[in-house]
């Protein structure tokens, strides 16, 4: 009888719960997102719940602070994605779900758990399959949910086109940006390269791409990052480097743009290199440049966004050689994370702390990429409609 009894004042006590679910769903948001995927299939009220935008958006608050880096070693055959957590330890490892019938894959971006990955299409020539450079396919993906969208193709271009993505303030509200340069246009001939240059944009609201027309400047190339532009989203801008006019492997300039599509420019600090950066520390664009003769990296910071005015955070001596290449560079809070030619090093900006991970042995060396990563339950199509997505059947 108490045994009984006990039970069904649980059931009714738990039934309280699920009547207010304003209750309910602030205890499902805080769970891992592989708990909250399992939840979906209990019942219909919470597979309801789960699926509402409130509580993907009030999921996606939670995440935001428990975020990890993702580490993407560049493999042509086995491509997998590592979660690391601050302190270097591999939380969990997953076959990149989204590379099936395709050449290899980059990431170029990521935010609030959404990844923008390209890859060069095939194309066949003198009867042999190979990469199309004058082209990109362009996917929007979520890891964690499985889930990826195509976006459609481009204008075609005759050079390599550059791409960036930015966000705007409504969750799930993007815009990706492609530089090209047309195959035919008036008077092309009697145009410079720079003249040629146009930009298009993708939106993520209306689900197709307008062009913008000529722009000025032409993002700079990574010469260590596959496919990809050096580029960071600070502030509401996307922001790449800008070649010198001296010499086109160091930055002159840095070319912005906003979710509103105008475009800017930011002059740079003195003395940047080759090994130079931009990074999104604790809210504020920032510049990491390596200088590998005198064996020392600068930080500096943009703190005022509307009269840009650099200041040198912190410099400090690098733990390595400088025979050895800085590969990637991306910021979390106060950490700078260091992916070089070796070794993976964690370098704390308020302590002046260097710390080395023990990744090394774990990832292949080849152009490896690392970003800030926070899981969530957006769709990859933004708000419309998500039966455009496509769910990969490989395993986790």
């Amino acid at each position: 009888m108490d045994e009984t009894g006990g039970e069904c004042v649980y059931r009714d006590k738990w039934y309280e719960v699920e009547c207010a679910e304003n209750v309910l769903v602030d205890i499902l948001s805080r769970l891992p997102i592989k708990s909250i995927l399992v939840c979906k299939s209990v019942c219909k009220h919470w597979r309801r719940l789960i699926s509402s935008q409130v509580f993907i958006d009030l999921q996606l608050l939670w995440s935001r602070k428990n975020s990890v880096y993702i580490v993407y070693p560049f493999m042509d055959v086995m491509m997998e994605l590592f979660f690391v957590k601050k302190s270097g330890e591999i939380a969990k490892r997953m076959n990149f779900p989204y590379c099936d019938n395709f050449s290899p894959i980059t990431i170029i971006c990521s935010f609030d758990g959404l990844l923008c990955c390209i890859n060069y299409p095939w194309k066949v020539d003198s009867g042999r399959i190979v990469d199309d450079e004058t082209d990109l396919e362009i996917r929007i993906c979520n890891p964690i949910t499985r889930k990826a969208l195509l976006i459609p193709r481009g204008s075609p271009s005759k050079e390599k086109p550059s791409v960036g993505v930015a966000f705007g303030p409504k969750i799930n509200d993007y815009k990706i940006f492609r530089f090209f340069f047309p195959k035919r246009i008036p008077l092309a001939k009697h145009q410079s390269r720079v003249n040629r240059l146009q930009c298009e944009v993708y939106s993520s609201i209306s689900g197709y791409w307008s062009v913008i027309g000529r722009v000025p400047y032409c993002p700079m190339r990574s010469s260590h990052s596959p496919l990809g532009s050096n580029h960071v989203f600070v502030n509401g801008k996307i922001h790449w480097f800008i070649a010198s006019d001296e010499d086109p492997m160091i930055p002159g300039l840095i070319l912005t743009v906003d979710i509103e599509e105008t475009f800017g420019t930011i002059d740079l600090p003195a003395d940047v290199t080759e090994h130079s950066y931009l990074v999104d520390l604790k809210g504020c664009l920032s510049l990491v440049a390596v200088y590998d003769e005198d064996e020392i990296m600068n930080i500096w910071t943009l703190e005022d966004k509307n009269e840009p005015k650099w200041e040198l955070k912190c410099s400090d001596n690098i733990p390595f050689s400088n025979d050895e290449c800085v590969e990637f560079v991306v910021a979390r809070e106060n950490d700078i994370f260091l992916i070089t030619s070796n070794h993976y090093y964690i370098f704390h900006s308020d302590h002046r702390v260097w710390r080395e991970l023990e990744l090394s042995n774990i990832f292949e060396t080849h152009s490896p990429v690392a970003f800030t990563y926070t899981e969530s339950l957006l769709s990859c199509g933004g708000r419309i409609d998500p039966m455009m997505e496509y769910t990969s059947e490989r395993g986790m």
